[in-house]
């Protein structure tokens, strides 16, 4: 089977899904809306520039799910998708991802938003695999605190790698497709990388490498 491997915020999104949440929970008063719209914008800039220190942003996108179950935080969640996640999801998103079923393909996010935020959105697009920062649960219920390996920059291609090992799969043939200068050590490793609205850095770097750059907005 050949991997067809998406980034999420702001390639099969048009938008950032983690970044959007930070402002959901403002736009539904459940959290300071200074202090957490200081400290998403923050932290998104410091993305933007791939200098990002991802535990210490874990730490603050998880705050909000301590002490929560999952059972409580679905109604949330649902409401987030129906106002928030469907408009950014564009038609031509979504062929992309059929385009690769249709061939057989083996679909999979990769992704450094956590799972609590991500895993619905994966269920809606129908793709089966998904790899994404994890959320530490105990007794069933979210610390608030971040556990395992988290899937940003040269973590991305460790849990790839692990997930490889798991499912006896190879990198033969595999496709990539993201839109951020952070994914750059993914990107080298397939045999297919694909930039899609490339930020600076890997427009520059796509151009430089004869990459593919396309467009998924509409």
């Amino acid at each position: 089977m050949t991997l067809a491997i998406f980034d999420l915020d702001n390639t099969l999104l048009a938008g950032d899904s983690d970044h959007a949440w930070g402002q959901f929970l403002i736009d539904q008063n459940l959290v300071d809306a200074k202090v957490v719209r200081t400290a998403n914008e923050a932290f998104y800039a410091q993305y933007q520039s791939g200098e990002l220190d991802i535990d210490q942003y874990l730490r603050f996108s998880l705050s909000f799910l301590a002490d929560k179950s999952i059972h409580e935080l679905t109604p949330l969640h649902q409401l987030f998708m129906q106002t928030v996640i469907e408009p950014m999801i564009t038609p031509r998103a979504l062929a992309l991802v059929d385009e690769h079923r249709q061939r057989g393909d083996t679909l999979m996010i990769i992704t450094a938003t956590n799972r609590f935020v991500t895993g619905p959105i994966a269920g809606y697009l129908r793709i089966p695999h998904l790899i994404a920062c994890e959320a530490e649960i105990i007794d069933g219920r979210y610390t608030g605190l971040p556990t395992g390996i988290p899937s940003f920059q040269q973590g991305k291609v460790t849990r790839l790698h692990n997930w490889l090992a798991q499912h006896d799969e190879t990198l033969d043939g595999a496709w990539f497709y993201s839109d951020s200068l952070n994914d750059l050590p993914l990107l080298r490793l397939v045999e297919n990388p694909v930039a899609v609205d490339p930020d600076e850095t890997l427009a520059a770097e796509a151009a430089r490498q004869e990459w593919p750059i396309i467009s998924l907005r509409d």
